[in-house]
């Protein structure tokens, strides 16, 4: 595996979610520098070592609602 995608949300308490397509990996973080960190852990320690993903892609989504 070439790379990696998380899908990050804001959380509705605070801080930020991300949960990887395709793999059972999640993981969550109240500022969005930490949420790097906690995600490089969640990829290390979910891959034996030397088949971890050598890209980790981040992919945010945020919900906006308006009103008429």
């Amino acid at each position: 595996m070439s790379e990696i995608i998380f899908l990050v949300e804001e959380a509705h308490e605070g801080g930020y979610t991300a949960r990887a397509l395709g793999e059972s990996i999640f993981t969550e973080a109240d500022k969005l520098e930490d949420l790097h960190d906690k995600v490089r852990d969640a990829v290390k320690c979910h891959f034996d070592e030397g088949n971890e993903p050598k890209i980790i892609r981040l992919h945010f989504v945020r919900e906006e609602i308006i009103d008429l």
